[in-house]
C-alpha cells in the first residue's frame, strides 16, 4: 500500500503562507499580520506559526527582524534556489516568461555537462543513446527520455552542481516536456539532436557535442516561442 505522507503543522502552514504569497494575498513588500493574529487565521499554534515563518524566511521568501513586522521580501531578487523549487512545482503560480527564463538557463548550462559527460563517458552515453532510435513517436516518451538524458548527462559531468540544480525541476520538466512534444516538429528536431549527440559520444568528441548542445538549446528555445505565440 502506497500511504500518502502526513504532512506536519507547520508544514500547512508553510504552504499555506506560500499560496498566499504567490497569490498576491501578501504581495511583496507587504507585511504579514501580527504573530497572534496570524496564527490564528492559519489555525496553528504560535510556535508551530513560528516555525514556519522561520523555514520560509531561511528560504528568501521572508524577512524576519526583531522588533519589527515580518515583510514579504522581494523573493525574485533576494530568494535563494529554493524559491526556484517552488516555483517548479506550482505551474499555475508561474510567470508567464518563467519557461523561457528556464530554457535560457539550460542553454548555458546542457553545452558545458555534454562536454563533460561525453568526455569522461562517451562509450556509456553511446549506448544509453543507441535506444533513443527507436524511441515511440509520442510526447510523454520523448519528455520521459529528454529527462533521462539529461539527468544522465549531468551525473557523468565534472560538476555536480549541475545535478542539483536540475533535480529542482523533475515535475516542471515532464510537464513542459510533453507540451512541447506535443509537436511533431519538437520531436523531429530532438530525434536528430539524439542521433547527433549519439555519434559524438561514439567518437569521445566532447567539443562537438559542446557545440552541438549549445546549437540545440538555442534552437529550443526559438521553437518554444514560436510554438507558444502561435497558441495565443
Amino acid at each position: 500500500m502506497n500511504w500518502q505522507p502526513i504532512q506536519k503543522p507547520a508544514e500547512a502552514a508553510e504552504n499555506r503562507l506560500l499560496q498566499a504569497i504567490l497569490s498576491g494575498h501578501f504581495p511583496i513588500q507587504s507585511s504579514l499580520p501580527g504573530e497572534r493574529e496570524l496564527a490564528e487565521q492559519l489555525g496553528v499554534t504560535r510556535p508551530t506559526l513560528r516555525e514556519a515563518l522561520q523555514r520560509l524566511a531561511r528560504d528568501g521568501w521572508l524577512d524576519i527582524q526583531q522588533g519589527r513586522q515580518t515583510r514579504v521580501r522581494d523573493y525574485w531578487h533576494e530568494g535563494s534556489l529554493a524559491v526556484l523549487s517552488v516555483l517548479a512545482r506550482l505551474p499555475s503560480q508561474q510567470p508567464a516568461d518563467f519557461v523561457i527564463h528556464l530554457l535560457e538557463v539550460r542553454s548555458l548550462l546542457a553545452p558545458a555537462y555534454a562536454r563533460q559527460a561525453v568526455q569522461n563517458a562517451g562509450a556509456e552515453l553511446a549506448r544509453e543513446l543507441e535506444g533513443y532510435l527507436r524511441l515511440e513517436d509520442l510526447a510523454p516518451a520523448f519528455a520521459q527520455a529528454d529527462w533521462d538524458l539529461h539527468c544522465l548527462l549531468t551525473q557523468r559531468a565534472d560538476n555536480p552542481v549541475f545535478r542539483l540544480l536540475l533535480n529542482g525541476f523533475h515535475d516542471l520538466y515532464l510537464l513542459m516536456g510533453r507540451q512541447y512534444f506535443d509537436f511533431p516538429e519538437c520531436r523531429r528536431h530532438s530525434g536528430a539532436f539524439y542521433q547527433t549527440l549519439l555519434d559524438c559520444s561514439r567518437r569521445g568528441a566532447a567539443g562537438e557535442a559542446e557545440a552541438l548542445t549549445q546549437r540545440v538549446m538555442q534552437e529550443s528555445q526559438m521553437l518554444w516561442k514560436s510554438l507558444q505565440s502561435g497558441r495565443s
